[in-house]
């Protein structure tokens, strides 16, 4: 037995253009399963009720969500607007509640699946810059994965939540492009590495997979120690 193998299971990846959605997106089809990317690129808004129901209508039968779609604004608390402060947590946390919401009733018409969300180490420390809002969505996606978890485990769907660390994306430039900054990040990296968006996609690989069927409402860092400090 293959405890990877998703052949004939159809995913649903929001965010799923570039960066971590499109490795998670590409390690899923390797697996064997169909993907399908709901993405601002390609038309679907996922902070959009609406849009959301109609693009899960169009997929039909869902076995697995991977709630990937994210957005930053890196600055001081006292600088950062109600505006700014409502777009990182309507994308971050409540579109990651809706889609989760919306693919239940299709999960458990087939019998089960798995939910993976995209926290954040930042969703377990105060982290190492000034980032309220998403320090904060982050902290309630550790706990909706919980909460979400519980409440659904009798529909055998199971919800889990991956917490990376620094990953070179296009949120990530500011960190990378500063070789000072990227310095105080590395002194709190004890492996004194830090992952390639293939890595998040391989743990998400995993919580999607047969091999982690009697998983549900863990957090799984994949930090290279940074939150064993």
């Amino acid at each position: 037995m293959n405890l990877f193998d998703l052949e004939k299971k159809v995913a649903i990846v929001t965010g799923g253009a570039k960066g971590i959605g499109a490795a998670t997106a590409k390690l899923l089809q390797q697996a064997g399963a169909r993907v399908v990317s709901l993405d601002i690129e390609t038309g679907c808004d996922v902070t959009d009720e609406s849009a959301v129901r109609r693009a899960f209508e169009a997929v039909g039968a869902i076995d697995i969500l991977v709630n990937n779609a994210g957005r930053v604004a890196r600055k001081p608390a006292t600088e950062l607007s109600l505006q700014e402060w409502n777009e990182v947590v309507e994308l971050n946390l409540t579109a990651t509640f809706l889609c989760s919401r919306t693919a239940f009733p299709y999960l458990k018409q087939r019998g089960g699946g798995a939910i993976v969300n995209l926290a954040s180490i930042m969703g377990l420390s105060g982290g190492l810059f000034p980032n309220a809002s998403y320090q904060a969505s982050k902290g309630g996606v550790v706990n909706l994965t919980r909460a979400l978890a519980l409440e659904w485990a009798a529909d055998n769907v199971r919800v889990n939540a991956v917490a990376p660390t620094f990953v070179r994306t296009e949120l990530t430039v500011p960190i990378f492009s500063n070789p000072e900054v990227l310095k105080l990040v590395m002194s709190h990296t004890p492996l004194k590495r830090l992952p390639e968006v293939d890595d998040i996609a391989a743990a998400i690989l995993y919580l999607c997979s047969p091999a982690a069927r009697c998983i549900t409402g863990v957090v799984l860092p994949v930090d290279c120690g940074y939150l064993a400090r």
